[in-house]
């Protein structure tokens, strides 16, 4: 018998429901509002009375309104189609809705229950499973799919039958399985879990040992991200946090994509509408689209959808990584998530803390970073699921609550910084403020030594020392001039400027530039470091100043040439002579 109320309170999206028999928070629950059904989620419990935060619009609704309570939590739909998918907060998949807009009340089916799926067992009768192990297989475009079995069941299952090889549509019973009591289980294609309960259905969950690359220089060689790391990257508007992202996930090294746009304004999500459909993955030579789910809530969008959505998003890619795939979920922007708890917990009269967001934002925004990681599954292979959320500080004060709650929980922080998007040095990533933690893992260090260079570290560190000793030399100039202050200081500068146009600046439109392998980074890096640990000694800094340009230019083209091509040998053949 399900547990019902009725409405006696609204503020905005915040509905105070009395209710007749026992409800639990973040249980699911409808109100019936003239024959249309909202869906609404239960956030405290008081008494007989329950607070409920209501997905979609509350215009029209009034007290005595009858509300129905599921009993169960909001849960994501798991099986094969989510990739290629666009989805709001709530998991209804946008490409089927009827209308332009998604009517009030109307929610569409995430996966598509005609079509047929080539189906491979991976188990035979009699064999033992438990859960998150997998039965079979199906192709999703070229990645192989496991269908598992379900995270809800517990103990260890005997395999009682299996569909053979063929074509089945996701509702197909294609196993059932034997629990210790002797009772049988029908297994589907699909499968429901709760999106703020983390996927378990692994062995273990070690630290990180090795880097997701990413194509972009400014972090694979200087501040490193772990594969099953987090990261996030503030910084003010217009700053360029959407194309940095787009790189990464254009770029990434990574199997399955997941895009959460948790609030961005829609003509930035329109940009991803259109412009992900047609870009090609380096990678593969296909879409990009092929590999790649997007969750999707506007900022005019209700707050609670809004928050639903990250949770949704990080559930998918649990989901895959339970099948042994690299997922890279992309949160833009995770101010707005936040901005939203604060919306609902100002709603409900609750203790105020910094910036009147909640006192419990840092414990929230761990827990969720702490979803990340890579894992070792039951059959000892591995999988794992990298976060990297933008924050959008209010006037790009990177002291705010939440900026600072986000360097509490992710290890990689990459800071934008207004001067460098205002000089056009683009990803304008502050190379001194920006750090990776993951530096210091004696695990990553070892990667690094065999897959890049020995003592790869080291030389990152000399050439983070390069740009802090130029920075420290700009400033003296900048104070006394350029005839106040030594030739060294000059000399410092440039060295610096060297560093910045080659390394930290990539043209993420450029076919050659926008991609930069880890081999070509080392080489670069290691030209650069011999050019600038020489000793130089100039008349005057205007001959300073002019051989670091011509060096400047002869490198940046070496950036738009192909690598081991015979223009970037040409043009490193030029930059030895200047330097002998």
């Amino acid at each position: 018998m399900k547990t019902k109320g009725t409405v006696t309170g609204i503020v905005s999206n915040l509905v105070s429901v009395r209710v007749d028999g026992p409800v639990s928070e973040n249980e699911i629950c409808y109100i019936d509002l003239a024959g249309v059904r909202m869906m609404a989620e239960v956030i405290k419990v008081n008494g007989d009375t329950a607070s409920v935060q209501v997905f979609e619009s509350t215009r029209g609704l009034k007290g005595g309104d009858s509300v129905e309570f599921e009993g169960r939590m909001l849960e994501a739909t798991l099986g094969p189609g989510l990739l290629s998918s666009v989805y709001d907060g709530l998991q209804n998949n946008l490409a089927t809705m009827d209308s332009v807009f998604l009517r009030r009340g109307e929610y569409t089916d995430p996966l598509d229950h005609e079509k047929l799926w080539d189906f491979t067992p991976l188990v035979k009768s009699g064999d033992s499973v438990v859960a998150a192990d997998w039965l079979g297989e199906v192709k999703e475009g070229w990645l192989p799919h496991k269908i598992m079995v379900p995270f809800s069941f517990s103990g260890t299952y005997t395999v009682k039958s299996v569909k053979e090889a063929g074509s089945y549509n996701v509702d197909t019973e294609i196993a059932v399985l034997t629990d210790e009591k002797g009772d049988d289980h029908s297994v589907t294609m699909v499968q429901k879990w709760p999106v703020k309960i983390a996927i378990k259905g692994y062995r273990e969950k070690p630290r990180p040992d090795r880097i997701m690359e990413t194509g972009v220089r400014v972090i694979d060689t200087l501040n490193p991200i772990a594969e099953g790391g987090t990261g996030f990257i503030p910084g003010p508007f217009g700053c360029g946090k959407t194309v940095l992202q787009h790189a990464i996930a254009k770029q990434g090294d990574a199997d399955v994509i997941v895009m959460a746009a948790c609030g961005e304004r829609a003509n930035e999500v329109v940009e991803i509408f259109t412009e992900f459909p047609e870009l090609i993955d380096p990678h593969t030579g296909r879409h990009l689209m092929e590999r790649t789910t997007i969750i999707c809530n506007t900022s005019n969008m209700p707050v609670a959808a809004r928050e639903a959505s990250v949770y949704t998003a990080m559930t998918i890619c649990e989901y895959y990584r339970a099948m042994g795939l690299k997922c890279l979920l992309l949160a833009d922007s995770t101010s707005r998530w936040a901005q939203a708890l604060r919306e609902m917990s100002n709603r409900m009269e609750e203790l105020p803390g910094a910036d009147a967001f909640p006192v419990d934002l840092s414990a929230i925004i761990s827990n969720f970073y702490a979803r990340a990681g890579m894992v070792i599954l039951n059959n000892g292979q591995r999988g794992a699921v990298t976060f990297i959320g933008t924050v959008s500080p209010a006037g790009g004060n990177l002291k705010e609550p939440v900026t600072e709650s986000t360097k509490k929980a992710a290890r990689c922080f990459y800071a934008l910084e207004q001067n460098r998007a205002d000089q056009k040095r683009y990803p304008a990533v502050g190379p001194l403020e920006s750090y990776s933690k993951y530096l210091d893992y004696p695990e990553i260090a070892e990667y690094l030594d065999k897959t890049v260079e020995e003592g790869w570290v080291e030389k990152v560190l000399r050439s983070k020392n390069i740009i802090r000793r130029g920075k420290e030399a700009a400033e003296q100039i900048n104070i006394l001039g350029d005839d106040g202050v030594p030739m060294s200081y000059h000399v410092n500068f440039w060295k610096s400027e060297l560093v910045d146009f080659v390394i930290l600046q990539q043209d993420a439109f450029d076919a050659v530039d926008a991609l930069c392998p880890l081999e070509r980074q080392r080489f670069m890096l290691d030209l650069i470091l011999e050019i600038c640990e020489k000793d130089y000694e100039f008349e005057d800094f205007e001959k300073c100043r002019e051989f670091f340009k011509n060096l400047i230019n002869e490198l940046r083209q070496m950036n738009y040439s192909v690598y081991e091509s015979e223009q970037f040998f040409a043009y490193n053949d030029s930059v030895k002579k200047m330097i002998a």
